[in-house]
């Protein structure tokens, strides 16, 4: 830094020059030099001003001090003060600075003689003077928001015009100059830093704390640096507080702002500063997360918030413009100023949290309307605004549902209105806690009955909208309790309701009657009326795309995948099984959301194609849903994907027991009752007690088709072919069955006419089931089928058929042939989900480390599941995966 000599001289009012006001800033030994910042002023010469705007604390002068230091004289520097607001003042000290720099010699420009005012030769000397110079001036002049006289800014203007381009002027600032910026800019003569600018970013907040002692990972610093808004002095404040604490790193996660000397600077250099309105503005608005000048008039009973708003922006104090006429307040300084407000007013912060809620309820912003309300404690007021804005079914998805849990469990028992019962009602369901929510879902519909006298007067809710929300709770707890006939009365209800509330609330809220045909599609499912409940699920699925509507669509999806799977359709179900879940994965909601029923389709559909693996994964990531013990549907994919693993893998024991979802349910399901009865009958069978397990079977007929061809091979396999037959002939297709159903079927007739010695009819069945079974990879049934059926997959017609995708294929042109092996039971390779991914792109020829960044994990994992592909596949070389896999018709 170039040392300043002696200044000579005195002031217009006769005092000498202080010579500190021409000296850089000296910088801590803690300065973090920001280069991207100096990089950025070092193009500030190529135009006439420079301008660095900030809030107190922001880091300008600092950085002005840098970058200053670093350029080639002339530079001169002047920190404003008070006194400076007079003209004569002022300019002395300017032309003083120009001298003390060297970029000014002593004589042709003199000193103002008047402190109020300046002569208009004296700056057209200086302007003169800067322009005949060989080489340009830099003049930074710090603290500028202290100079207020609009004759300084013009005289300012005049001599930055009339010194040509052998001025450069950087002013620093809090608040906008009285400069015409508008101009500047249009003429792409103004640089500007501003707040955005000068904030730290988490990267320099690490460096930052270094320089202080700190060690803190980017991931916690970033934290840090969202609630500082990476403002400096609320970093370095915060790191040196940090240095004495016992563990550094918790106290910068989580100190309390209002007892830091963070507060104690803010208070000082910001609320302090202002006047006795602005102030009480402040406080007021703190608990605000955004605030615009009506809803601040609201809470201060005053009309002047517009003009303060505007003026407190400008001024850089904290108050962050969001645009149209909405403002926040720095989260530290807002949190400072709520603990100031709880000192200066004690008591009055419940009652600014009301005013806001009912301001925002006029004003139509339901979500800050329920904050508010919960921050005042007025549940009847906030419960009433949900339902009358026909938003309980937020309070079960989009992704709003998990804010709206937490903020009603606040809700104490003294709230006591009808929209309050509702609510709690909600909750209840949506824990699956079916006894309690009824309770209070009948004394909320008790007292919205017609004649009924209300309790808690002012806060009744509208009543069409409340009794449209009982509809709701209805619809699933009839679900839940897996009642149809409840359901298809709760429909009846809403069908009613619908014209009786305003279209435009309806419109807003698509995800009330997506919820509603979800719960009664399902309860439907339940009960075996397919047709049905595929009619109402469908009408959800098509439900036009939105957070709101997320996951009534996701369960739709689900919902539709299984009835696709019951049907025999293995296809379309993981279609729209892989549809439901990617739903959900698209807007990052947690894996696996809602009921978890598109996962516990795929897993069935992965049991069938015999890739257990697989299966298990997906029924392991399901296991910790909270609906999924006491909703029936799912509770019942559950049992079914759970019991044909079981089987598969030999525990048959395991198996009964996993097939009884065990829910309390109105009425039974004929498919699930279906399906847990074939559990326990190959369990019998598989023990040596065909009698026992062909009993059991008794009571199957074909309006299940699925479980009726299982069955029929079941009874087969018990020695009953009449009965087996029988119950084949009994199955009512009416086309709506799927390859799992004709596959089997299709076996089963073949196995008993090769028992007849008919092995051409055998032959040609089972070439039939071939064909169907290959498009879907069905593998279980040939494998459940048992050793009947391998001389006819030896056979050349059938081998050709069952090569590749179910016995091992025949060698590839080039390959060399061993002797043929003896005809082999069906084989199938389990290849877990992200190993097929992983084989999918390697038939892509994408590199290990290019598979990794496509599927966003790391290297090593994608090498380990490459080792394990190949230990399945019996191969060494990727080239030979991906043969072996098209063999086996893996994709």
């Amino acid at each position: 830094m170039p040392v300043i000599p002696a200044v000579p001289g005195s002031d217009p009012l006769g005092d000498p020059f202080l010579r500190t006001r021409f000296a850089l800033p000296a910088r801590p030994v803690t300065f973090l030099r920001r280069q991207r910042l100096l990089d950025h002023l070092d193009q500030a010469p190529g135009t006439p001003l420079t301008l660095l705007n900030g809030a107190a604390g922001a880091g300008k002068t600092l950085l002005a001090a840098d970058w200053a230091d670093g350029r080639q004289p002339p530079v001169a520097w002047l920190t404003v003060e008070v006194g400076d607001r007079r003209p004569g003042v002022f300019w002395a000290y300017v032309v003083q600075a120009l001298r003390v720099s060297g970029a000014l010699p002593a004589g042709p420009v003199g000193f103002p003689a008047d402190a109020s005012r300046v002569d208009g030769r004296l700056l057209a000397v200086l302007a003169a003077e800067l322009n005949d110079r060989g080489r340009p001036v830099v003049l930074v002049l710090d603290e500028f928001d202290r100079v207020t006289a609009p004759e300084i800014a013009e005289q300012l203007e005049f001599v930055l015009h009339h010194a040509g381009r052998n001025l450069h002027l950087v002013l620093v600032t809090r608040t906008e100059p009285l400069l015409p910026l508008h101009r500047y800019r249009a003429a792409d003569e103004l640089t500007e830093i501003r707040a955005a600018e000068l904030a730290f970013t988490p990267e320099e907040a690490v460096a930052l704390l270094e320089l202080h002692g700190l060690s803190l990972p980017v991931h916690a610093a970033r934290a840090l640096v969202d609630r500082t808004r990476g403002w400096a002095a609320g970093l370095r404040l915060s790191a040196l507080a940090a240095r004495e604490s016992a563990d550094p790193e918790g106290y910068l996660k989580e100190f309390e702002a209002d007892r830091s000397t963070i507060a104690d600077y803010l208070l000082a250099e910001v609320l302090n500063g202002q006047t006795e309105e602005r102030q009480d503005l402040l406080l007021r608005v703190s608990v605000l997360e955004r605030f615009c000048p009506e809803l601040a008039d609201a809470l201060t009973g005053r009309t002047d918030a517009e003009p303060l708003l505007v003026g407190l922006h400008h001024a850089n104090a904290f108050v962050e413009r969001l645009g149209h006429s909405w403002y926040r307040l720095h989260p530290l300084f807002a949190e400072i100023l709520r603990a100031h407000l709880r000192v200066r007013l004690p008591g009055l912060e419940p009652e600014l949290h009301r005013r806001a809620a009912r301001w925002l309820r006029r004003s139509g912003f339901l979500p800050e309307t329920l904050a508010h309300g919960a921050a005042a404690g007025d549940w009847d007021f906030t419960a009433g605004a949900l339902i009358d804005d026909l938003a309980i079914g937020q309070l079960f998805t989009g992704l709003r549902s998990g804010d709206l849990t937490p903020l009603f469990s606040r809700m104490g028992p003294e709230a006591g209105s009808p929209a309050t019962d509702l609510v709690r009602a909600a909750r209840d369901l949506a824990r699956c806690d079916v006894d309690r929510g009824l309770a209070r879902l009948r004394h909320a519909e008790e007292r919205l009955a017609p004649g009924a006298s209300e309790t808690a007067p002012g806060v009744a809710p509208d009543r069409a909208a409340a009794q449209l929300s009982c509809a709701l709770l209805e619809a699933l707890a009839a679900r839940l309790t897996g009642c149809s006939p409840r359901a298809e009365k709760a429909a009846r209800a809403a069908d009613e309701l619908w014209n009786e509330v305003p279209a435009q609330l309806l419109a807003e809220h698509p995800e009330l009657s997506a919820l509603l045909l979800t719960h009664v599609g399902s309860a439907r499912l339940w009960a075996g009326r397919f047709e049905e409940a595929r009619a109402a699920l469908t009408t959800v699925a098509g439900t036009p795309g939105g957070d709101s509507t997320l996951l009534p669509r996701e369960e739709s999806m689900g919902h539709l995948a299984l009835l696709d799977y019951l049907n025999g359709w293995l296809g379309r179900a993981e279609r729209k099984a892989l549809a439901a879940v990617s739903e959900t994965e698209r807007v990052g909601l947690p894996q696996p959301a809602g009921s978890g029923l598109g996962r516990l389709v795929l897993a069935a559909v992965a049991v069938d194609r015999h890739e257990l693996d697989r299966a298990q994964t997906l029924l392991d990531e399901t296991t910790q849903l909270p609906s999924g013990g006491r909703d029936p549907v799912p509770s019942a994919g559950r049992a079914l994907a759970t019991a044909r693993l079981l089987l598969v893998r030999g525990k048959t024991q395991a198996a009964v027991e996993a097939a009884d979802p065990a829910v309390r349910a109105a009425m039974a399901s004929p498919w699930a009752t279906s399906h847990a009865a074939l559990v326990a009958s190959a369990a019998h069978l598989a023990a040596g007690r065909p009698d026992e397990a062909a009993e059991i079977l008794q009571d199957m007929s074909g309006d299940q088709p699925a479980c009726a061809v299982e069955a029929a091979a079941i009874q087969l396999a018990a020695g009953r072919p009449q009965a087996a037959m029988d119950l084949l002939d009994s199955i009512h297709t009416r086309g709506s069955t799927g390859p799992a159903v004709t596959v089997r079927a299709a076996l089963v007739r073949a196995q008993a006419a090769e028992r007849t010695g008919d092995t051409a009819a055998a032959r040609r069945l089972v070439a039939q089931a071939l064909l169907d079974a290959r498009r879907e990879r069905l593998r279980r049934p040939f494998l459940d089928a048992g050793t009947w059926l391998r001389p006819l997959l030896a056979t050349a017609p059938l081998h050709e058929l069952a090569a590749g995708w179910l016995t091992p294929g025949p060698p590839r042109r080039g390959e060399r042939s061993g002797p043929e092996p003896p005809p082999s039971l069906p084989v199938a390779v389990e290849l877990s989900g992200r190993e097929l991914e992983v084989l999918e792109r390697l038939a892509r020829m994408m590199s290990t480390q290019e598979i990794a960044a496509d599927l966003y994990v790391s290297v090593n994992t994608v090498k380990t599941h490459l080792k394990s592909m190949y230990r399945k596949l019996a191969v060494n070389r990727r080239s030979d995966a991906v043969r072996r896999a098209r063999d086996l018709g893996l994709w």
